[in-house]
């Protein structure tokens, strides 16, 4: 698909907007397109759980292969726990999949849940690859990925059941993002999140998160803005999970494989100081 500039323009509406499209637009890091490749799960977030230490023995000719699948195993874990707060999505339901990168995440939704999904995103290369993706898997009447703005989708109001965001909230100011869910969740509908977050308690961003934010051109918010914001737009917490703990040994794998990029140790110090959390957030429309 072709998109105009004036769609662009649009869509994408801002300086820093345009810098992070560009840069998800030029994007082709192995660690997502390797461990995608695995199975044709194409994810934008990071693991959980703990790894195999089989992994590291077997032959030498094989360990990046194992360390690849394995990594993938974990990225694809941290999906389903997300998908397992969305609560009970019937068939007729629609999901949205906001910032959805390649759209692994919005495949494995409606493999679960046998629902609508859609995603969005403000990078047209991804949006791309995440419809070829759905083409292929024969989906594409159930899963369809748009070149939109999550914060103002124009999607149809209260048309969603269940809306999430994956490692994406970085990227927007949080009062207009749950602004726009607020709109297009139903009346009881379920809102999810997996963020990095860093920590109110320590002070601000640490040495290590603010190398996190420059890598990925992104803007880390603190813990307590979540919070804030979700509650400004009539979204009420019903579930908070640190997984931080879970998420280590996924960077302490990663690190070790030779996908790494160097943010890896960045990450490492923030979770193990204490400066930076990983959280996942549910939380139900009134």
């Amino acid at each position: 698909m072709t998109f105009t500039p004036a769609a662009s323009a649009r869509v994408v509406r801002t300086a820093y907007q345009k810098a992070v499209a560009e840069y998800w637009n030029n994007e082709k890091d192995p660690v997502n397109l390797r461990l995608g490749d695995v199975d044709g799960l194409y994810h934008h977030h990071y693991g959980i759980g703990d790894w195999d230490p089989a992994v590291l023995e077997g032959p030498e000719e094989t360990r990046g292969d194992r360390i690849i699948e394995e990594l993938h195993r974990l990225e694809s874990a941290q999906a389903d726990v997300l998908l397992d707060h969305l609560g009970a999505i019937a068939p007729g339901d629609r999901l949205l999949d906001a910032g959805c990168g390649r759209g692994g995440t919005s495949v494995m939704a409606n493999r679960r849940f046998g629902c609508e999904v859609d995603g969005v995103s403000i990078s047209e290369s991804q949006v791309d690859f995440a419809n070829g993706q759905a083409r292929q898997r024969g989906v594409d009447d159930r899963v369809r990925f748009h070149f939109r703005n999550m914060l103002d989708t124009g999607l149809p109001a209260g048309a969603f059941q269940g809306i999430w965001n994956n490692e994406s909230t970085m990227y927007v100011d949080l009062f207009q993002l749950f602004a726009e869910y607020s709109r297009l969740l139903a009346h009881g509908g379920r809102y999810v999140c997996i963020t990095g977050c860093y920590n109110d308690v320590t002070g601000g961003r640490s040495k290590a998160v603010s190398r996190i934010d420059e890598h990925y051109t992104c803007n880390i918010h603190p813990r307590s803005a979540y919070f804030k914001a979700l509650a400004a737009n009539g979204l009420v917490p019903i579930n908070v999970v640190d997984l931080t703990a879970a998420t280590i040994p996924y960077w302490e794998l990663r690190a070790k494989s030779a996908l790494a990029t160097g943010i890896e140790e960045p990450f490492l110090a923030a979770y193990r100081e204490g400066s930076f959390h990983y959280l996942l957030i549910a939380a139900d429309h009134v």
